[in-house]
């Protein structure tokens, strides 16, 4: 998945991204059922697939139901209460929308899209995070803690860039996890 998240970066794409793109949803977007994302625990290989296929259905999302930037702001992919929210919404419009499904889900599904909007509007204010700046969540100290470091505003001019550099270094960071793991674990054999 990489050398395409690297072509797609460098503009070597047939724009896997764009509007056009966002037409072809009524077919299956993974290979597999839906399943819950639990981002904490994903290799690095499935993280990359999980953003782009994320990536791509929020743009759908917010392009289809004329999303304000105050319900679902450009940079969501830098908060992770953003993220997992979507996710879940996610895999609720998977569900929903399975042909296997009983005919009066997309029903269920607007309904909670409707809870769904409202918790996106509070996780956006919390956050501060803007269409043309980002900042990271404040974080509140508890007693005891060291005091929480103070956030600034980062002017970003290029959000599907800015999302392509935050993949590509979660997905390094996951494999530098896994190797570093890899490094404490204990190796079993014998040396002949």
């Amino acid at each position: 998945m990489a050398e395409s998240l690297i072509e797609w970066a460098s503009g070597e794409h047939d724009d896997a991204f764009g509007a056009s793109s966002l037409d072809d949803l009524d077919g299956p977007l993974t290979a597999e059922p839906p399943h819950p994302i639990n981002w904490n625990l994903l290799s690095a290989d499935d993280a990359e697939a999980e953003w782009i296929d994320l990536n791509r259905w929020v743009n759908w999302l917010r392009r289809t139901y004329g999303l304000l930037a105050s319900v679902v702001p450009p940079f969501w992919h830098r908060h992770p209460e953003l993220v997992w929210e979507l996710s879940a919404l996610h895999l609720h419009w998977l569900g929903a929308y399975d042909p296997d499904q009983h005919g009066s889900a997309p029903l269920g599904w607007h309904r909670d899209f409707a809870d769904a909007r409202q918790r996106l509007r509070d996780w956006v204010a919390i956050s501060g995070t803007r269409p043309e700046r980002d900042r990271s969540t404040r974080q509140t100290a508890w007693p005891g803690e060291p005091p929480a470091d103070t956030v600034e505003d980062v002017t970003i001019g290029d959000r599907d860039e800015d999302f392509v550099q935050f993949v590509v270094e979660d997905v390094a960071r996951r494999r530098e996890a896994k190797a570093g793991f890899c490094d404490l674990t204990p190796r079993t054999g014998s040396a002949a």
